[in-house]
């Protein structure tokens, strides 16, 4: 695969002006190597797990657990009708002291406790670890486990995240090579939104043949502790822990105006009322949706004046509001 570019030592306006702008994903080494968890982590796993009980808590956190037959690759049953992981909960120190016990296991258990906003799980931890590239609203996430796998999948945000203790793999797929990612199901999915069928590292090229074009614009990196990684909006991204015990902080944002809907939550319903009609309507919507949504033929209202261009002109929160009760009111007669 062709490795990320990479760069080291950007400020927040190089961030904001050039490096977002561009829309590709990029390592970011060394954006957390002045934190105090990473250079814990950097003596040994105890004085980094020693680190992070500084701030627990005995609270019970959400954890996913799957048996060692999985190999640390959390995805579906064989029949795609499950999930092979299950849920629970457990407070923090009796999951770390469990990641450090297991790490002389050949086959342990695959654990993890993910996507925990970082205020509830570690109060004070970003008092100590934080980084100025991004605004102090956005809540950081923290991801702890042992060697999992992540199956490729988007996220509806962009991201910035860095990893504190362990080694991470990822490899990421551009938004454009969905046809050939092979997605699973909508309906039942590891985390929220759809994964890629096909395993990154045995792909199955008799059953998906495809896969082998998206191969070709495939990127990979590596990252040590301090180092970070920025995945632009829906860019398709595995990873894998390479380590027996591994902590990663990740940071979500959305730029989009807030408050004017879930654009996912269209999708859903375009595929139920679109994606069922005969092929000559679905072409029309096409072009509608050409036309008015995505401004393939420039501004679609210019021609009008903008005190009646209405919810074709530029939205905001009222417009949003009223044609949220016009659907909620045609869907409750449909």
């Amino acid at each position: 695969m062709t490795p990320l570019p990479e760069l080291s030592g950007i400020d927040r306006r190089t961030f904001d002006e050039e490096v977002r702008p561009a829309g590709k994903p990029v390592v970011l080494r060394g954006l957390g190597a002045d934190w105090p968890a990473v250079a814990a982590a950097r003596r040994s796993d105890e004085d980094a797990v020693a680190y992070l009980k500084r701030f627990s808590h005995s609270n019970a956190v959400p954890a996913i657990v799957g048996e060692p037959a999985i190999g640390g690759r959390f995805f579906y049953t064989p029949d795609l009708k499950g999930l092979n992981f299950t849920r629970g909960r457990s407070p923090l120190n009796p999951f770390l002291d469990r990641l450090l016990r297991d790490r002389s296991a050949e086959q342990p258990f695959a654990m993890a406790v993910q996507s925990v906003p970082l205020p509830e799980l570690l109060p004070g931890f970003t008092d100590e670890n934080a980084t100025e590239l991004l605004p102090a609203d956005v809540i950081p996430r923290m991801w702890l486990g042992n060697a999992i796998r992540v199956a490729t999948h988007y996220d509806l945000m962009e991201n910035i995240g860095i990893v504190m203790m362990g080694r991470r793999r990822f490899t990421l797929f551009p938004p454009d090579q969905i046809a050939n990612l092979y997605m699973g199901p909508l309906e039942l999915t590891p985390a929220g939104t759809p994964i890629s069928l096909v395993d990154p590292a045995h792909p199955d090229l008799d059953r998906y043949p495809r896969f082998a074009d998206a191969l070709a614009v495939a990127q990979d990196a590596v990252l040590e502790p301090g180092d970070a990684i920025y995945i632009p909006f829906h860019w398709w991204h595995a990873v894998d822990s390479l380590g027996p015990v591994n902590v990663f902080v990740n940071y979500w944002w959305n730029p989009a105006p807030a408050g004017m809907g879930n654009p996912y939550d269209a999708l859903l319903h375009a595929l139920v009322t679109i994606g069922s009609l005969p092929d000559d309507q679905r072409a029309v919507y096409r072009t509608l949706f050409d036309h008015l949504v995505f401004h393939a033929n420039g501004n679609p209202v210019e021609h009008l004046p903008r005190d009646v261009q209405g919810v074709l002109g530029p939205a905001d929160l009222s417009t949003a509001a009223r044609m949220r009760a016009t659907l909620l009111d045609s869907l409750s007669r449909s």
